[in-house]
């Protein structure tokens, strides 16, 4: 039986880790930028800073701008559990998360901390060997490090002018 803040050791079949709903103790903040590779069989290395935070497994899926979405299983499954909420009748949301979800993999980090990103997610996010994986809270983001470096010229300029609060309250 799992204690408080643990996965449950569940699998399929297959042996893929089932995607738990319990919640870590503290959830993980992920923040700042990486640049590890891509080896020739298509594992990245994570950055050693999240690797205990996803060392019981992650979910890899489609992110919007053309990069990848990490997450850790809880994390995942909590974002589900939002998602499922929403109106079966609307088109809009079954097309995301028909899109979303198809193409999420279950992923186990390896011993020294790197994880398989399949096949169809390295083609949509355009990885080849040169990454970035930027902590984004509550996600980590994998971009190919050209995308990455046009999409920051492109907002960084906007983001030091930005002159309305874009999170009320917040800042």
């Amino acid at each position: 039986m799992a204690q408080a803040g643990e996965q449950p050791a569940s699998a399929d079949a297959a042996g893929t880790p089932a995607v738990a709903a319990v919640a870590p103790a503290t959830p993980a903040l992920f923040l700042g930028t990486h640049q590890p590779r891509l080896d020739e069989k298509g594992r990245l290395f994570l950055p050693a800073r999240f690797r205990d935070d996803l060392s019981a497994g992650l979910v890899i899926t489609r992110g919007q701008e053309r990069c990848l979405y990490v997450f850790p299983v809880a994390e995942f499954a909590r974002l589900y559990g939002q998602m499922r909420e929403a109106p079966v009748t609307s088109k809009v949301a079954r097309d995301y998360l028909r899109v979303f979800l198809s193409g999420a993999s279950n992923e186990t980090p390896d011993k020294q901390g790197r994880v398989t990103v399949p096949p169809p997610l390295r083609d949509y996010a355009g990885l080849t060997r040169d990454c970035v994986v930027i902590g984004a809270g509550s996600r980590l983001e994998v971009w190919d490090s050209q995308a990455w470096d046009t999409y920051l010229a492109d907002r960084e300029t906007a983001f030091a002018e930005q002159s309305e609060e874009v999170l009320p309250g917040l800042i």
